[in-house]
């Protein structure tokens, strides 16, 4: 399916999840790895927050694009961020959703506009 580029400048996202490794198979606890370079990958989560509305979202980033120095709470920025909708089937029901995945995630700081507001 197609990926759509997400455009994040007039966006904040904060860390809420510590990155963790990716589970591909929840029975035998294996490791999702990246279908191209073969590197294990990465969830965070985020809430992202634009125009006054905010979505609780996972990324998908793989191991070597995990900065040093991520602070749950703290800007984060979401390089190279993707939306890609999928649909299956699993046990006879329809599923559907947007997959979120970076190409890294580095602390940020925090917009201007956010500590302007006195």
């Amino acid at each position: 399916m197609r990926t759509i580029r997400v455009e994040t400048s007039a966006a904040t996202i904060l860390l809420t999840e510590a990155p963790e490794p990716k589970v591909r198979d929840r029975q035998t606890g294996e490791i999702a790895k990246d279908a191209v370079s073969g590197e294990a990958l990465m969830t965070i989560g985020v809430v992202y927050i634009e125009e006054g509305e905010s979505s609780l979202i996972k990324v998908t980033v793989p191991e070597s694009g995990v900065a040093e120095g991520l602070t749950l709470g703290a800007p984060v920025s979401l390089p190279g961020l993707v939306a890609r909708p999928w649909e299956s089937v699993f046990n006879g029901q329809q599923r559907h959703g947007i997959a979120f995945r970076a190409v890294a995630v580095t602390p940020a700081a925090y917009p201007a506009s956010v500590g302007a507001a006195a």
